[in-house]
């Protein structure tokens, strides 16, 4: 009924509120304690009501953010580019001097290609 409180303990607590109250205040005292129960039941519901309606509203500005795409970029007209031809490094120059650097991977590729043989092999 009353949580873990039996028939034996409410009849107990009303005696000795009755007892100390007196049987004139019991009733005030009552009227004024359900008011105050159906008052903090109000507040309570509203302030479930308020959050519920918070959390749904948030809920549909998510929604309508993941549906609602993002406006399309304009599309600009397709670009023919002209034909390059190939491109051949340009030289590395020196910060310092404005001469030219040497570059050992160009000058190995400007050489032949010896031909070579393993080692120890007697072919």
């Amino acid at each position: 009924m009353f949580g873990s409180l039996g028939m034996p303990e409410l009849v107990i607590i009303f005696v000795i509120a009755l007892i100390v109250f007196g049987p004139r205040k019991l009733p005030e005292l009552g009227k004024s304690l359900g008011k105050s129960l159906a008052e903090f039941k109000r507040a309570s519901n509203e302030l479930r009501n308020s959050l519920e309606e918070e959390i749904r509203v948030e809920e549909e500005k998510e929604k309508s953010a993941r549906v609602t795409p993002a406006p399309a970029a304009p599309v600009a007209p397709a670009v023919v580019a002209a034909p390059v031809a190939e491109a051949t490094p340009a030289p590395a120059i020196d910060p310092y001097t404005g001469d030219e650097l040497y570059d050992r991977a160009q000058d190995e590729a400007r050489q032949p290609v010896a031909e070579t043989t393993p080692r120890g092999a007697d072919v």
